[in-house]
């Protein structure tokens, strides 16, 4: 299998050379509006992937979040993660649709790890092509020592309240929130990366409405390493959003089903229940992507 940086080396280059996206990330600079400038070059990677029957099932219910985001609600899209490219393809098939596809693509505001900003200029690049609010993952907070990364904790505080603020201040302004709940990427060599972080709880408690998005099908295979050198392969991809839920109520639902069950960590049940859900809708979209491979 060819990696990435191999095959697209032309197109990596200008992506790169467009790029306007800081390597370095502050509490100044959280917030960061994608630079649409590289899109096209970034969707020629995707049409030489992407095989036909792609495409996203149940945009109607992306229709119905985006008309409650507008009439300002606050609106999440809980999506399945697999590689760094699923939010490009997201992005890449909303805006192929003909109705309200592009207005919902361009509502969408990520919720990015800094290490997508600072792993490389390269990956900054393609990271950039996207608005996003950058955060110090939980994931990495969790490898950093209190006494010898003193400095680095103060920093990354600073970067989460400042990407707290920043969130406050747009999500009831018509965008979409996009979250992985995982985290992270799904790697089948750490079953524990499918696992939903804490964390997805404070963002439910404070929504209004979400939709819940699974992914099947990869262009980009996760591997150790760079993003960059990760592999592609041609596929079919197909996006699945399930309709709106109440986030109040789903939370709700969740509590009193772990209240019930003496479960005491209520934050790590309500991420359980968002991925167990996305586990189902996986799992039946892969069915009907199965057959559409068959045609």
């Amino acid at each position: 299998m060819e990696i990435l940086s191999a095959a697209f080396q032309d197109v990596i280059k200008q992506v790169v050379a467009l790029s306007k996206s800081s390597t370095s990330v502050t509490e100044q600079n959280v917030y960061q509006i994608g630079h649409k400038e590289s899109l096209p070059l970034i969707d020629t990677i995707i049409d030489k992937l992407i095989l036909p029957g792609s495409g996203i099932g149940g945009m109607e219910h992306l229709h119905d979040l985006l008309n409650r985001a507008c009439a300002g609600k606050s609106c999440l899209l809980l999506l399945e993660h697999y590689s760094n490219m699923d939010l490009p393809v997201f992005s890449y098939l909303l805006r192929k649709e003909q109705k309200q596809g592009r207005a919902i693509a361009d509502a969408i505001v990520a919720i990015a790890g800094l290490k997508l900003n600072e792993a490389s200029p390269t990956v900054a690049a393609f990271t950039g092509a996207y608005t996003r609010i950058t955060i110090y993952p939980s994931r990495s907070l969790q490898d950093l020592d209190a006494i010898r990364d003193r400095a680095e904790i103060v920093r990354s505080n600073a970067i989460n309240r400042a990407a707290m603020k920043a969130l406050l201040e747009v999500k009831n302004r018509g965008k979409l929130i996009l979250v992985f709940p995982s985290g992270t990427r799904y790697r089948p060599w750490d079953p524990s990366t499918k696992k939903g972080v804490r964390e997805i709880d404070s963002y439910i408690k404070s929504f209004d409405y979400m939709c819940f998005v699974a992914i099947n099908g990869e262009l980009l295979h996760v591997r150790q390493g760079d993003m960059m050198d990760d592999y592609i392969s041609q596929d079919l991809v197909r996006f699945t959003a399930g309709p709106v839920l109440s986030c109040t109520d789903f939370r709700n639902e969740v509590r009193s089903r772990t209240e019930a069950a003496g479960i005491e960590d209520k934050k790590q049940a309500a991420a359980d229940a968002i991925m167990e859900r996305l586990e189902v809708m996986h799992l039946e979209a892969e069915k009907e992507r199965k057959g559409l491979l068959r045609k």
